[in-house]
């Protein structure tokens, strides 16, 4: 059974740098948050908020020489938060496209229209916001596919093992991941 999930794996040779654009991310994010505080103001939200995210990552987990897990995994999802007067309302959905965006702020419009009001409700003073946004430099991208990240577990495991003293082990991972968070409000931030 090992023999054919590993086949199965290698076929599909999957490369996340490749898969995986941080900067055409961030720019489709930014765009999907941009929509989202458009469509709030036209239905009538006095101020909004959003943030919209998507990760992807690979884990490997091997041990005594074989291969127990393969893990590729990617989520996105956005998050809306609109207010009506002092009134708060959220909602959010793992769909980006524009018509799961439009549910969104419906619903975080119409949760809001039924809250009770709540005078520290609201965004931040417009004052309050970054206006500089230094790059942190954190985005460092591993072209891995999931063939080397297995070959690399498969090493670590046995570096270990190699050390005299050593026959058994608990085994060894191997996990990467990168993603793109992207916050807009409407003060303009």
């Amino acid at each position: 059974m090992k023999d054919i999930q590993l086949r199965d794996i290698r076929l599909k040779k999957s490369h996340m740098a490749q898969a995986f654009d941080a900067s055409a991310q961030q720019s489709l994010l930014t765009a999907r948050a941009e929509e989202a505080l458009a469509l709030a103001k036209r239905l009538g939200a006095d101020a909004a908020e959003v943030g919209a995210s998507v990760d992807q990552g690979i884990g490997i987990s091997v041990r005594l020489g074989e291969v127990e897990t393969v893990e590729l995994s990617r989520d996105q999802g956005i998050a809306v938060t609109l207010y009506v007067g002092q009134r708060k309302g959220s909602a959010s959905s793992t769909d980006a496209s524009s018509a799961s965006i439009q549910a969104a702020v419906e619903k975080a419009l119409s949760i809001a229209r039924y809250t009770g009001e709540d005078k520290a409700a609201g965004l931040a003073d417009a004052a309050l916001m970054a206006t500089e946004l230094p790059d942190l430099k954190v985005h460092y991208p591993w072209a891995l596919t999931t063939d080397e990240a297995i070959e690399l577990a498969l090493a670590c495991e046995q570096a270990g093992r190699d050390v005299e003293g050593i026959s058994q082990s608990d085994g060894a991972s191997l996990s990467s991941g990168e993603g793109v968070r992207v916050y807009a409000n409407s003060h303009g931030f």
